[in-house]
C-alpha cells in the first residue's frame, strides 16, 4: 500500500533551476538567503506587470489554468470602477493527497511567492494580503516569512498581511471557499457561483491565485520575458512544478522546463518502464494509457492533445500488476467523502458514482456501466464549485482509458489482479482536519438535520433555492433537483426559514439523531411572509 506523501518529499530539477534555485544550499530560504540567491526585486507598474504576465503566457498553476493577465486586469478595472482598494490572496491550500508542489514552495521558498504577491499588491494599490494554507508546516513557514519582512496584521501597517489556516479538505482549495473563510465563514463554497475578481474578500475585488503562479511571476519580473522565454516551449515558456507519485520508486516534486517528455519524468521517479496508465493532473485529472505516454510532453497543450491534463501538476503512474478500476474506486470513494454536503448532484451523485464503479468491479454487467455513465453525466455543471465536475471527469476518463479491464469486469469475471493501493490517499482514506477540532467544530461538524420535499405539494415556486442555495438548486423544469438533503450546520437557521416561507408548505425538517437520543420531528410552521491600479 502506498503511504501518504510527506509535506516536503524529495525535490529534483531538470535543467537550470528557477523556482528551486538555492534548494541545494539550504532547506529553507529565509529572507537574507533568498536575496542572495535571487537578488532584489524592483516594483513594476500595473500595466507593465499585466503585459509581462501576458508575454510569458502565465496561467494559474492551481488547476484551472486561467490567464493571469486577464485576472489582474479584471481586478484592477473592478477596483477603479467601484473606487475601492482590492485584496490580494495567495492560495496555498493544497489538499489533494497526491499534490505537494505548492507545499514544497511554501516550506522552502516562501519569499519567492511573497515577491510575486507583493508586486501585484503594489501595482493594484492593495492594502491587504492574505495567505491561505491548510497545513501546520506551511503556516509556520509563511508566518515566519511575513515576520522576516516586517509584515503584520496591525491597523497601522501600510499593508496588512496574515495567514488564514483552514482544515485540510478537497473543497477548501476552491477560491470561493478560501474567500468565505477569510470573511469568517466556513471553508466551503457558498452554494452559488461567485467571482473573486469582482466580489471577493469583504466584497472587494480580489486577486486570488495559486502559490506557484505568484512565484513564476516573481521569476519573470527579475529576469524579463525574453530570458524567461528561453526556457521551455515557445507558446508555454518557463518551468513547471510537478508532484510525481503512485507506482514509483522515489515519490518527488520536480521542476522541469515545459517540453520535457513525460516518459523522462517518469523514469527519474523510478516508474515502471511500461506503466499500465498514468493519471495526469491529480484526482480531478485524466488518465492516459501506456501507448500515449510516449507521445506526451510536459505542457498544458500537449497533455490535453493526448487526452490528459496538466491540472494541479500531479503525475501518477500505475503498474501492470494492479487493477486500474480498483485503484480508481478508492479515489472515487475519497472524492465522494470530500463533498461539502451542499449540492445534491455532489453529495448524492458522487457516492452513487462510487457505488456504480464498485458494481462494475463486482460484475454488475452492462447495466452497471450505463448507470455509472449516467450518474457522471448528471453531476457535471450542477454544483456550487468544481468538485463534482472534476470528479466526474476522473470517472469518465477511467472508463475510457481502461477498456480491456472494463470489458473483463463488465462481461467476465474480472481482471484477476489485486488492488495495491498505489494512488496515495490520506491516512485511513480520509483527509486530516488540519486544525484541532476542525472537522467537528460547531459550524462545520456533521449535519444534524435533513430537509425533505413533499412532491405532492411542491408547485415549483423556487423560493427554497433562493433562501437555501447550499441545498436546493432548480432543474430545467423549475423544480428542486433533490427530494431530501442534509443541512449544513451553519445553514440550519436558513433551512427553518425556507420551511416557514414555502408557499405550498412542501418542505419539512427532521433531526438526524443516529447514535443519539430517539428522533423527534422539528415543528413545521406555517409560512410567513485604487488609483494605483492598472492604467490603460
Amino acid at each position: 500500500m502506498n503511504e501518504a506523501l510527506p509535506d516536503v518529499p524529495e525535490v529534483r530539477v531538470v535543467g537550470l533551476p528557477q523556482l528551486t534555485s538555492g534548494f541545494d544550499l539550504v532547506e529553507r530560504l529565509d529572507l537574507p538567503m533568498h536575496l542572495k540567491v535571487h537578488g532584489p526585486l524592483e516594483p513594476i507598474g500595473g500595466e507593465k506587470l499585466a503585459q509581462l504576465a501576458e508575454r510569458i503566457n502565465l496561467r494559474g498553476r492551481g488547476g484551472a489554468g486561467f490567464p493571469f493577465h486577464k485576472k489582474l486586469r479584471s481586478v484592477a478595472d473592478a477596483a477603479i470602477k467601484r473606487g475601492v482598494r482590492p485584496v490580494v490572496v495567495i492560495n496555498g491550500s493544497e489538499d489533494e493527497p497526491a499534490c505537494r508542489k505548492d507545499t514544497v514552495l511554501i516550506n522552502r521558498a516562501p519569499h519567492l511567492i511573497l515577491d510575486g504577491a507583493l508586486l501585484c499588491a503594489e501595482a493594484l494599490g492593495a492594502r491587504t494580503l492574505v495567505v491561505g494554507v491548510t497545513r501546520e508546516s506551511t503556516q509556520r513557514s509563511m508566518e515566519a516569512a511575513l515576520a522576516e519582512r516586517g509584515l503584520s496584521n496591525t491597523r497601522r501597517s501600510a499593508l496588512r498581511a496574515f495567514v488564514q489556516r483552514n482544515p485540510v479538505r478537497m473543497v477548501t482549495g476552491a477560491a470561493a471557499s478560501l474567500v468565505r473563510s477569510i470573511d469568517g465563514g466556513p471553508a466551503i463554497p457558498p452554494g452559488r457561483k461567485t467571482s473573486a475578481s469582482q466580489n471577493g474578500v469583504g466584497g472587494a475585488p480580489t486577486l486570488l491565485s495559486n502559490a506557484e503562479t505568484f512565484a513564476q511571476l516573481a521569476i519573470a519580473a527579475r529576469i524579463g520575458p525574453e530570458r524567461y522565454g528561453n526556457t521551455g516551449l515557445y507558446d508555454e515558456p518557463g518551468t513547471v512544478m510537478l508532484t510525481v507519485s503512485g507506482a514509483v520508486a522515489r515519490p518527488m516534486v520536480i521542476e522541469v522546463p515545459t517540453g520535457v517528455p513525460l516518459r523522462y519524468v517518469l523514469q527519474l521517479a523510478g516508474a515502471p518502464p511500461v506503466p499500465q496508465g498514468v493519471l495526469t493532473g491529480g484526482y480531478h485529472g485524466k488518465w492516459i494509457d501506456a501507448a500515449t505516454v510516449n507521445e506526451a510532453v510536459i505542457s498544458r497543450n500537449s497533455l490535453e492533445a493526448v487526452g490528459g491534463s496538466l491540472g494541479a501538476g500531479a503525475i501518477l503512474p500505475i503498474s501492470q500488476e494492479t487493477c486500474p478500476l480498483g485503484e480508481s474506486l478508492r479515489v472515487a470513494q475519497w472524492l465522494a467523502e470530500e463533498s461539502a454536503g451542499q449540492c445534491g448532484p455532489c453529495y448524492l451523485g458522487l457516492p452513487a458514482a462510487a457505488r456504480g464503479m464498485e458494481d462494475i468491479i463486482n460484475g454488475g454487467g452492462p447495466a452497471a456501466l450505463e448507470a455509472l455513465k449516467q450518474v457522471a453525466k448528471n453531476v457535471k455543471r450542477r454544483g456550487a464549485c468544481s468538485h463534482p465536475d472534476g470528479s466526474a471527469m476522473f470517472l469518465e476518463s477511467t472508463i475510457k482509458a481502461f477498456t480491456d479491464d472494463l470489458a473483463a469486469h463488465v462481461l467476465g469475471n474480472g481482471c484477476g489482479r489485486p488492488v495495491e493501493g498505489v494512488l496515495p490517499l490520506f491516512e485511513g482514506g480520509r483527509a486530516p482536519t488540519g486544525l484541532p477540532g476542525g472537522a467537528e467544530s460547531e459550524e462545520n461538524g456533521p449535519s444534524r438535520q435533513k430537509i425533505f420535499v413533499d412532491w405532492t405539494l411542491c408547485r415549483g415556486h423556487g423560493l427554497c433555492a433562493d433562501i437555501l442555495p447550499e441545498v436546493f438548486q432548480l432543474g430545467a423544469d423549475g423544480f428542486p433537483t433533490v427530494a431530501q438533503a442534509k443541512v449544513p450546520r451553519y445553514a440550519e437557521a436558513k433551512a427553518l426559514r425556507a420551511v416557514r416561507r414555502c408557499p405550498a408548505l412542501a418542505l419539512r425538517i427532521e433531526e438526524d439523531t443516529r447514535g443519539q437520543a430517539p428522533a423527534r420531528n422539528l415543528p413545521v410552521l406555517s409560512q410567513g411572509r485604487g488609483r494605483r491600479a492598472l492604467g490603460r
